[in-house]
């Protein structure tokens, strides 16, 4: 199994119907055939030090093998969501572990 676990932060500018547009473009991501689950959140409202909640949202994806993750990495969906969406991002850190 490979997780892939990608953490967003959107530009401050960006306006809640961004938002929405952005979250549903996240969802989109579930239909690529590799991905064995999905999981989109946003920071829980747990204060701790050693806790990160500066992030916008979450995105976390499951495969069966690192070759479903390279199949998600070019699909067409994923490009499509990267081409429209991109624009927003200020900062993005992908954490993938097998």
């Amino acid at each position: 199994m490979l997780t892939h676990h990608v953490l967003f932060w959107l530009k401050p500018e960006t306006s809640g119907e961004q938002r929405t547009a952005f979250r549903k473009g996240l969802e989109s991501l579930k239909n690529i055939e590799t991905v064995t689950s999905i999981h989109i959140g946003v920071p829980a409202p747990i204060e701790r030090a050693v806790v990160d909640n500066t992030y916008t949202f979450s995105l976390l994806t499951t495969f069966d093998d690192l070759a479903g993750h390279d199949v998600y990495q070019t699909h067409a969906i994923h490009l499509a969501f990267l081409d429209q969406f991109k624009i927003f991002f200020e900062k993005v850190i992908i954490y993938d572990s097998q």
